[in-house]
């Protein structure tokens, strides 16, 4: 494990009560430290067992999630570089619903606030960003929480077969329409 990961829940643990406080802000400061978010849950589950490190997990993220949709606006180059790799990653028209975000959130390469982005352009407005970032984190805070020490210990075809099933349940909970122009449908054709 990291260095700079494996001081910081040293403090923690010793820490007493704000233990769960400073696991709390531990998961905002983590980005700035280029912790992966599963870590950082997993120690949670090992700090503080599977429901009390979901639950602080769980806070940790959506408190996270709400610092970026306020500090998102003020950093417009961040904000374009996330709109080019969100239309890099998942093309020019991409709309994916929350269970579709809820499901890349569990896999560990895919950028936190890319998914963070994608969640504010469904959900413009605080109240239904809020609601849906949390939806969104119930599943990364539980699994990793609870099945994350036990996640290294998997064969590599078990692996292919969560990534596998990932996929598919990406699949299943895809929004089943699709909008296009009208320049998409009938393409301009070559005139001489």
């Amino acid at each position: 494990m990291d260095d700079r990961l494996v001081a910081a829940f040293a403090i923690m643990e010793a820490s007493g009560y704000i233990a769960p406080v400073l696991f709390i802000l531990f998961h905002v400061l983590r980005q700035f430290l280029f912790i992966p978010v599963a870590l950082v849950c997993m120690a949670g589950g090992i700090l503080f067992g599977s429901i009390l490190g979901t639950i602080y997990s769980l806070i940790g993220l959506t408190l996270l999630s709400i610092i970026f949709y306020f500090a998102i606006k003020s950093f417009t180059s961040f904000y374009e570089r996330l709109l080019r790799l969100k239309e890099k990653w998942f093309g020019k028209s991409a709309d994916l619903t929350t269970g579709q975000i809820a499901v890349l959130r569990l896999i560990p390469f895919i950028h936190y606030q890319l998914l963070n982005l994608c969640l504010m352009q469904k959900n413009p407005q605080f109240k239904p960003f809020v609601r849906a970032t949390i939806i969104s984190n119930i599943p990364l805070a539980f699994f990793y929480t609870v099945f994350g020490q036990y996640i290294k210990q998997f064969s590599p075809p078990i692996m292919v077969m969560i990534i596998m099933a990932l996929a598919v349940l990406f699949y299943l909970l895809r929004e089943k329409v699709r909008v296009m122009s009208w320049n998409e449908f009938f393409p301009e054709r070559n005139r001489m």
